[in-house]
């Protein structure tokens, strides 16, 4: 394990030598994060030349670098910025131990929550490629259908409420999303079904351009035997009705997160409804889904409260 351990200068770093540009790149911190935690927490202490340009000694940038690191863990800078070199030292230490010692339990278990913490570990710290292995082979210990309901759906969740309580980045939530999509995207791809399997279009309506709870459904949905048609996020109601009944679908299954614009999105699924014909079931799921139950209630249109509820749906509709 890579010592994170400040070293001590070759002659003493009476004077900063490292513009703010340079500091940046060794430490993978942006310039405004590094004049944030300068300002407002008193992270590090540049000097300034004559116009002003901030400086920085090699101790300064050995500090930032274990402070990102504690920050990455998951602390606040707050809760760092006035620690000790050897105390931050002492505490990043801990924290890279705790998270092998997590990493190494997931590796070993077939119990899904080590999976999942060792998911967020690997969020937390931007680390795509990690996270990535990590969830696939999670995919292989415990088999598809199981990846994707004891470990996929909670982790969206814990990601989605970190998230909500300021605890995760818009960048790492994104991050999660984006790697859990591409693998429920392969996972689809990879279960041929049948050419006499029901049919089942999956999308997410215009304006709503998260597609990680339709990809979810529609990986569910190859598992379970259907033949998925995967049109992905932010299609108008024709689009979709079109390709839904050239492809002599039974059913189809729109995912819903967020709604920024309530009567738009009533007025594409009404349309869409309107649109398909009579034989082919119309599901939507999802938490924004569930708010629009009220007015969607007598379109013809099955509102379920989540993701997982609407692959229920689409289990008996089979």
């Amino acid at each position: 394990m890579k010592q994170l351990r400040s070293k001590k200068p070759s002659h003493p770093a009476t004077k900063g030598q490292h513009p703010i540009a340079v500091v940046a790149e060794r430490t993978g911190l942006t310039q405004d994060v590094l004049r944030v935690w300068e300002r407002r927490y008193g992270a590090v202490k540049p000097t300034r030349g004559p116009n002003g340009q901030r400086f920085y000694t090699d101790a300064d940038v050995d500090r930032l670098r274990i402070l990102h690191a504690a920050t990455t863990a998951g602390r606040s800078i707050g809760q760092v910025a006035k620690l000790s070199d050897k105390a931050l030292n002492t505490m990043v230490e801990g924290d890279l131990a705790a998270r092998a010692t997590l990493v190494s339990a997931a590796a070993d278990s077939t119990d899904a929550a080590p999976f999942i913490d060792a998911a967020l570990v690997f969020t937390q710290s931007l680390e795509a490629a990690r996270l990535n292995d990590h969830l696939r082979r999670a995919s292989a210990a415990l088999g598809v259908p199981d990846f994707l309901a004891r470990v996929a759906v909670p982790l969206l969740r814990r990601v989605g409420d970190e998230w909500h309580a300021g605890r995760l980045t818009t960048a790492q939530e994104h991050l999660a999303s984006s790697v859990l999509h591409d693998i429920f995207v392969e996972r689809m791809r990879a279960y041929s079904a049948h050419s006499d399997s029901p049919r089942v279009l999956i999308a997410t309506p215009a304006g709503e351009r998260h597609a990680i709870g339709a990809a979810l459904v529609g990986a569910a949905a190859a598992v379970d035997g259907w033949t998925v048609i995967y049109l992905g996020a932010d299609l108008p109601a024709k689009e979709i009705s079109t390709a839904a009944i050239a492809s002599d679908v039974r059913a189809v299954a729109l995912s819903v997160l967020y709604v920024d614009d309530r009567e738009r999105i009533v007025r594409e699924l009404r349309t869409l409804r309107s649109q398909l014909p009579a034989g082919i079931a119309l599901f939507v799921g999802g938490s924004g889904a569930l708010s629009l139950a009220r007015e969607l209630s007598g379109s013809g249109i099955r509102v379920t409260e989540n993701v997982a509820e609407l692959y229920d749906e689409l289990r008996r509709a089979k």
